[in-house]
């Protein structure tokens, strides 16, 4: 069983939703709590739920302060995009959104991202090419775009207007809602059609940005005020990365963790060096570690998942 985590401080609780990846249709999410002090995670009965496939994605409202009924909501992407409220005891289904014109089909989806400035929107990207902008308050498609040649396969959030997207076309796009015909391609993989699987926003610094290549050991640091060029290449791990997330609270620290088992911080230098950047902390989780997830509530924890496991890991 593989996991994929979500961390998040809620009004009354800090929780970590776990998702099962079984290849089959039924699958499961359970939400921890993490009790920092005793640094353990409890399970309650109540707070898990069948999931029609596994999730490829989870996230709790990215800014639960808003209102009391926002800082339950948890969102989970893989047939639809499926809105849960998370209870004292219990979760209930919210909304389920789908976009097909066809009720019989769906592409699945790849991935999400909530937006912070607008937490109205939610973005998807899916295995048909398009991006998907969804207003979940109204419970519509804002926007439906083909963003690429080739299956989206993750998106990211900048401003409430603009979003970037990463494709198997092998490239990183950035769309700008007010002007949706057109969109900036700020880097292509070094070879041609070599898929990009992940992409990172760095949200104290938008101009940079993260993505890694399919079967890369490399995490690939972009300027988008100097396209095509990347700014920085992380290549110590010894396999391929498969998962990133920049710190919440430094423009210049960024996770990684991949089939080497594993986890690395790096921090990055305002002048990179001729030999490369060497990571400036590391923990090997013994197995392939496929999900990782920085904590924006409490920016000392790290979540890791491999195997069966979730490992929270003090930075």
């Amino acid at each position: 069983v593989s996991s994929f985590a979500a961390a998040h401080h809620g009004l009354r609780r800090r929780s970590v939703a776990v998702g099962s990846f079984l290849e089959e249709y039924k699958n499961r999410v359970e939400i921890l709590s993490f009790e920092e002090d005793t640094v353990t995670l409890k399970t309650n009965p109540g707070l898990a739920f069948d999931h029609p496939y596994p999730p490829t994605k989870l996230m709790f409202h990215p800014n639960p302060t808003a209102s009391m009924k926002s800082a339950d909501l948890l969102v989970s992407s893989g047939d639809y995009l499926r809105l849960w409220e998370v209870r004292e005891a219990s979760i209930e289904p919210v909304s389920t959104l789908n976009n097909s014109k066809t009720s019989e089909y769906c592409a699945p989806l790849t991935s999400f991202d909530w937006n912070e400035v607008e937490p109205r929107r939610i973005g998807t990207s899916s295995i048909d090419t398009t991006c998907t902008i969804w207003d979940i308050e109204k419970g519509v498609v804002e926007t439906q775009l083909i963003a690429h040649d080739k299956e989206v396969y993750d998106i990211a959030w900048g401003e409430a207007g603009v979003f970037a997207s990463v494709s198997a076309d092998g490239s990183v796009r950035i769309f700008d809602l007010r002007d949706k015909e057109h969109s900036t391609i700020i880097y292509e993989s070094p070879q041609p059609d070599t898929p990009l699987l992940r992409l990172a926003w760095n949200k104290q610094d938008l101009r940079y940005m993260a993505t890694i290549l399919m079967d890369s050991n490399k995490v690939v640091i972009l300027d988008i005020r100097s396209p095509a060029m990347p700014v920085a290449e992380l290549e110590r791990h010894n396999a391929s990365v498969n998962a990133i997330a920049w710190a919440p609270q430094s423009s210049r620290h960024i996770s990684s963790a991949g089939d080497d088992g594993q986890a690395l911080i790096w921090e990055l230098p305002t002048v990179a060096g001729p030999n490369g950047i060497d990571p400036m902390s590391m923990y090997s989780a013994g197995a392939e570690i496929n999900q990782l997830q920085w904590s924006a509530a409490q920016p000392d924890w790290i979540a890791i998942a491999f195997s069966n496991k979730l490992q929270m890991l003090k930075v």
